[in-house]
C-alpha cells in the first residue's frame, strides 16, 4: 500500500489548481495528470517531491515498462506511457521553479523523463482504428428491444449517435430543447451541452438511411406526450432503481435528471452490440464510421466541408485527418481498380476541389 506524503499531497494541490485557473484544463485532464503522479509516487514509496533525483525518473521508466493494465492483464502500451511521462515532466519542470524547490531540482532533471525516439514512434504511431458500418450499426438497432422505456431510450441514444455522430460526453448531457425535430437538426450548445472545447455549433441529422431517425423521433415524442417533460429536461434521462421482491435493487424506470457520467451510455452500447452478436464499438467510433460513409459517397468539396461542420470540425483537413483514413480492405480495393480502363474524369476541373487544394496549399 502506497504511503502518502503531506507536503507532496500540498504541492499537488497546487499543480491540480495551476491546471484549472492558469492553463485551462479540464477535470478529465486533471485527473488524468493526477493519476500519473500516484504511479510516479507509488514507485518512490511517497518519496518527498524536493528529494527527486533523476535516477528516480529512470527507474520509474524502467518499472513503466513492465507494469500491466489491470482489467487486460496485458503490458500497459507505449503510448499510455508516453502520456504518463510527458505529464510527469512537466509536473517537475513546474517544480524547478518554485521556492524550495528549485535549489534542489533542475530543469533538465525533468527531461529524465523522456522516452527514447524509438519508443515515442510507436506511441504515436497511426493504427487502423476499429469502426462499425453503417449495416452494422443498423442491424444492432433492429435487434434492440422496445418493450420498456428503458429499453426505447437504449435504442433511441444508439440511433442518435448514428445520426450525429454527437461525442459521449454530450450524448449524456443534451435536453429536450437542444432537439428540433420539425427541422432536423440538434443544437450542440456548450452553455449545456458538454462539447469537446466548449464549441458550439449546430448538427444535421445525417441521411443514414434505415429506422435511426424514426426510433428518435418516437422517442423524442413520448417524452413530450406520455411524461409531459419540457425542454430543459434530459433529452436520454438516468435510470431510477427500485427494490424487487427479494429486496435487491433493480431498473425501475427513468429520472427527471441526466447521467453525470458517460460510463452507463458504454454499458449500453456493449450491451447492444453484444445483443446482436457483433463485437463492442464504443460511441467515439460513430463518428469514425460516419465520415467513412461520406467518403464513399463522391461528395463535392463543398458538400464535405459541410459534412465537417456537421461534426463540429471547424476545418475539413481535420475531418480527412482524424478520421478519414481508408481502412486497409478498402485501400486495397481501390488501388487494384486503378488497373482497370476508366473513363475520363479530370477532378481537378472542378471549382470547388481547385478552392479545396488551394485552402491546402494555404495551410501548408
Amino acid at each position: 500500500m502506497t504511503n502518502h506524503s503531506g507536503a507532496n499531497e500540498r504541492i499537488k494541490r497546487d499543480y491540480f489548481a495551476y491546471l484549472k485557473e492558469a492553463l485551462g484544463r479540464d477535470e478529465a485532464t486533471i485527473d488524468g495528470v493526477a493519476k500519473s503522479l500516484a504511479r510516479f509516487e507509488e514507485s518512490t514509496k511517497a518519496r518527498d517531491f524536493k528529494r527527486f533525483h533523476r535516477e528516480q525518473a529512470v527507474a520509474f521508466k524502467a518499472t513503466l515498462a513492465k507494469a500491466t493494465n489491470a482489467r487486460t492483464g496485458e503490458r500497459i502500451s507505449k503510448a499510455t506511457m508516453l502520456s504518463t511521462l510527458r505529464d510527469l515532466r512537466a509536473f517537475f519542470f513546474w517544480l524547478a521553479h518554485l521556492p524550495g524547490f528549485k535549489s534542489h531540482i533542475h530543469y533538465a532533471d525533468a527531461d529524465y523523463f523522456n522516452l527514447s525516439d524509438k519508443d515515442v514512434a510507436v506511441a504515436r504511431a497511426r493504427r487502423e482504428k476499429r469502426v462499425p458500418t453503417l449495416a452494422q450499426v443498423h442491424h444492432v438497432l433492429s435487434a434492440m428491444p422496445a418493450e420498456t422505456i428503458l429499453e426505447r431510450r437504449d435504442r433511441a441514444l444508439i440511433a442518435f449517435a448514428a445520426l450525429t455522430g454527437a461525442r459521449v460526453a454530450a450524448l449524456a448531457s443534451f435536453r429536450l430543447g437542444h432537439v428540433n425535430i420539425d427541422d432536423a437538426f440538434v443544437e450542440q450548445d456548450a452553455r449545456d451541452v458538454r462539447t469537446k472545447f466548449a464549441k458550439t455549433f449546430r448538427t444535421w441529422f445525417m441521411p443514414i438511411g434505415g429506422e435511426a431517425l424514426a426510433i428518435f423521433t418516437d422517442w423524442a415524442a413520448e417524452l413530450e406526450r406520455d411524461h409531459l417533460w419540457g425542454r430543459d429536461d434530459p433529452l436520454f434521462p438516468a435510470t431510477q432503481m427500485g427494490l424487487d421482491a427479494h429486496g435487491g435493487f433493480t431498473p425501475a424506470g427513468i429520472l427527471r435528471s441526466g447521467w453525470r457520467t458517460t460510463q452507463p451510455i458504454n454499458v449500453i452500447f456493449r450491451r447492444a452490440f453484444e445483443r446482436a452478436g457483433l463485437p463492442y464499438f464504443n460511441p467515439h467510433s460513430f463518428r469514425d464510421m460516419l465520415v467513412r460513409h461520406a467518403m464513399t459517397l463522391n461528395l463535392s468539396a463543398e458538400t464535405m466541408k459541410a459534412w465537417s461542420q456537421n461534426l463540429g470540425h471547424a476545418d475539413v483537413l481535420t475531418t480527412f485527418t482524424s478520421y478519414g483514413n481508408v481502412p486497409a480492405h478498402r485501400q486495397g480495393e481501390l488501388i487494384r481498380s486503378l488497373s482497370e480502363p476508366r473513363p475520363h474524369c479530370d477532378t481537378l476541373d472542378d471549382p470547388n476541389v481547385i478552392a479545396l487544394i488551394r485552402a491546402i496549399q494555404a495551410k501548408a
